[in-house]
Order: C-alpha cells, then structure tokens, then sequence
C-alpha cells in the first residue's frame, strides 16, 4: 500500500488513445517531475477531477502531448492521489510514458491491484469489487444490469442490514446471559425465536433469488435433446444466426456435442447440441448417444424437440418423466400437419410449444417461457438485490445453516452461551461476503482475476 502503482488501463495495440492509471504515495511527485502543463496557473491551483494538456517528458525529452485526469485523495478511485495519463495510441509511446513513470518511482500495478486498494481504503465492499469484474465481462444487458446493482450498492445494503440484524442478535443473547433470572429468561427466549426467525426470512429471500443471479452472470446451461432427424441442429443454428451445425436429411448427423453461446431474451444460454437419442449399432454413435444422456444430467434447461406428426417414443417419455422440471417441448415441423388432431396428444409433464424452425414459428414463446422460469415467474424483479456467484452464495448458505442450528438449539433448551455459537458462525460467514471479515488468501483469488490495470 505504501508503493505508487502504474498501469495500462486500456489494452495495449494501436488505438487513437491509450490511457495509463498511476496511482499511491508519490504519484503527485512523479506528474510533476514530468508533465509539463499548458496553462500552469490553472495546474497550480491543484483542482480535482479536471484535465489538463501538456508535455509528457522523461528529463529533458518529449515523449508525447497528453491529457492528464487528476483526482486528489480520498475522492478517487483507490482512495489515493491517482492521475489518468491520456496519451496517442501508439503502443510504443505509451510504453515509453509506463517506463518513465517506472524509472521515477513507481511500480507495475499487479492484476486488480486499483480495485483492491480501493476495497482496503473503503471505496468498495468485495460485493462491489467482484461486480467489476462481472461488469467488464458481462455479455448480455440482464448481466450488465445484475453486475451495476451490485457496483451501486444494492446487494451490499441488503447483506449489510443482515449483518446488523445478527449482531442485534449476539447483544440479545449476551444480555441473556449477564441478565439469567429464570422469570423473564421465558420471555427472552420467545423473543429470541422471533429475531431468528426474521433474520432467516431475510437470507431465504436471498438465497431464493441467488440462482437466478447465478444464471444471469453465468448462464443457463441448454441441453438440445431428441430423437434422430427432429431438427436439433436447426434449431442450434436458428438460435445462433449462423450454420454452426451441419444439417442433412440423414438421421444421426450430429455425434459430438456442440457447444456454442447465445443470448435469448436477455437470457445467455450456454447450448449444448446433442446427438440423436436412438437406438445404435454404430459405435461412433452410440457413443454421442451416451454422452447426450450425460449432459442431461447437469442441464439447467432441456429443449426436448419432438416432430409434430410422430408420436412419442419410449425414450421421449423417459426424459419427460425424468427431468419433467426442466424440460420444454418443441413440437417441432408444424408445417407438416394438415390437421389440429394430428398433433401429438399433449402429456400432462413438460411445457409444449407448437413449433417451426422452417418459418420461425414459436421462438418468441419460448423466449418468453425461458425468461419466466429465470425470473421465477414474477417473484424476482429486475431490482431486487441478487447474489451471483458461488463465493457470495457459499458463504449465505453457511450463515443460513448456523442460524437454522441455533434456533434448534433454543427449542431443545440449550444455554445462551452455547446458541451464540451459531450465531458467531453466522456473523462470519455473512462477513465474508461483503468483507468486513476476510483472509488474504481470499483477497488474493479474487483480485486476480481481474485485469492489470483495474
């Protein structure tokens, strides 16, 4: 912390700028050790957030003319005296502006080094800090919006007004026991159950909406399942707008997995296309088979496509029996009935969608289906403060867990100073999320992941 840190902050490569990030103790020394400002008076008078032209020199020569961003302590990013250095796209000048800063005190920021400073000097919760990272790789707008509540600070209040509802806890129960008569200890206990039990409501309501955060910043992992021949394939490639699959009339084209991303309605869903489920004497295929009965099994999402004028096979029937929670049926090749009684008899599991990959019919519905089971109907609303990654859902469950045991405790009888061991757990594990409680180890993993320079 005591180190003056530089970096790039935009990729290195020709572009029409580059800007560099240098930030700590000296990095106001070596700005004016080397940038020559234009107007000096207006420099002088040391005003934050503004930018100002000038020369950049390393001694007495010129490397470029840049703009410098100056943001004064604590009102920064990191908390610190930082300067933004935008200079010409040039990699070789902005290599040349890195070494020079370098060589007048500082040092190369290692990955996420800004963001963690700025988490150590109170500018960020590790909520937030995460958020960051999700937001720079975010590929859809309900990412993008998920990772932006969670910069802004709304799934940090939420977690923080748990925290506080533990400690008002752990004081209830201290005072329990500095205070035992066993005429109001009675009345304390019921009193105890009633806290507990609100403080679980509150985690419940959180760990309810975390899988839907977790599939908004992750993805929803879509199996593409179905007899030989039903039109899985096109269906991949209608979804992704390209030829990615090789479609023939041949049964059992595909015998790999096909594994492509896309986004559906806000929704990414990590596709899997599948081979043709039937039975095989081809060893090639059987073996695609199996592995498409394999990926069942980790599906978050199965799209079972069934053609219209066939009827349902053994095999169809097994999968809707056995994932029937998770499964939407495309009756696909609409085009082919002549007549509504032609349709396959609906089966009273699984959700159905007449279906045409050939004229575009029935993808606006299972778009609308997807974004109703993401969302949990209209239970989860796109403000609602949700948890996204499985650190943050982890360390929720576990204080779930240890507020479960200690209310267990206080039904069976058990003393005060033995149920706030739960609570203690409680308030540690709920601490990690946003930070107030963390191993540097931790630290560690989670800045870096990030970028240099960020």
């Amino acid at each position: 912390m005591e180190d003056t840190i530089v970096a790039m902050a935009t990729a290195m490569g020709e572009a029409s700028i580059h800007i560099l990030r240098l930030s700590g103790s000296r990095a106001e020394q070596i700005i004016e050790k080397c940038f020559e400002p234009q107007n000096r008076e207006r420099w002088s008078r040391h005003e934050n957030f503004t930018l100002n032209l000038g020369l950049f020199r390393d001694e007495d020569k010129i490397l470029d003319e840049v703009l410098i961003g100056r943001m004064v302590a604590p009102f920064s990013y990191t908390g610190e005296n930082t300067y933004e250095i935008n200079c010409h796209g040039g990699p070789f000048v902005a290599q040349r502006i890195l070494e020079a800063c370098i060589r007048h005190g500082a040092r190369l920021a290692e990955p996420g080094e800004f963001s963690k400073r700025a988490f150590l000097n109170g500018k960020l919760d590790l909520v937030q800090a995460e958020a960051v990272i999700d937001l720079i790789t975010s590929r859809t707008e309900s990412s993008a919006n998920l990772a932006l509540s969670q910069l802004n600070g709304g799934l940090s209040r939420s977690i923080t007004k748990l925290r506080e509802d533990i400690l008002e806890i752990l004081a209830f129960i201290e005072a329990g026991i500095d205070f035992p008569e066993d005429d109001v200890e009675t009345l304390d206990r019921e009193n105890l159950e009633f806290l507990i039990n609100n403080t679980l409501s509150h985690c419940k309501r959180l760990l309810d909406g975390s899988k839907t955060g977790k599939i908004l910043r992750e993805g929803l992992l879509t199996v593409i399942v179905g007899q030989p021949n039903v039109g899985k394939s096109s269906l991949l490639n209608a979804l992704l707008h390209e030829e990615r699959a090789i479609v023939t009339d041949i049964p059992g084209t595909t015998r790999d997995e096909i594994r492509e991303s896309v986004n559906v309605g806000g929704i990414l869903l990590q596709l899997v296309d599948t081979a043709g489920i039937c039975e095989s004497k081809d060893v090639v295929e059987r073996l695609g088979i199996e592995r498409a009965w394999k990926a069942l099994k980790s599906a978050e999402l199965i799209l079972l496509v069934v053609q219209a004028n066939l009827h349902l096979t053994d095999v169809e029937y097994e999968i809707l029996n056995t994932y029937s929670d998770k499964v939407i049926v495309l009756i696909n090749k609409m085009d082919l009935l002549e007549k509504d009684k032609d349709i396959v008899p609906v089966y009273e599991k699984g959700f159905w969608i007449p279906f045409s990959v050939l004229h575009g019919k029935g993808f606006t519905q299972l778009e609308e289906e997807i974004r109703r089971r993401v969302y949990q109907g209209e239970s989860m609303l796109s403000t609602d403060p949700l948890l996204s990654n499985v650190r943050q859902i982890t360390s929720l469950s576990n204080c779930d867990s240890s507020l479960k045991q200690a209310l267990e405790s206080l039904k069976i009888g058990m003393p005060w100073d033995i149920i706030s061991i739960d609570i203690r757990l409680a308030l540690q594990f709920v601490s990690e999320i946003t930070g107030h409680n963390v191993q540097e180890t931790l630290l560690e993993d989670i800045f870096s992941r990030f970028c240099i320079g960020k």
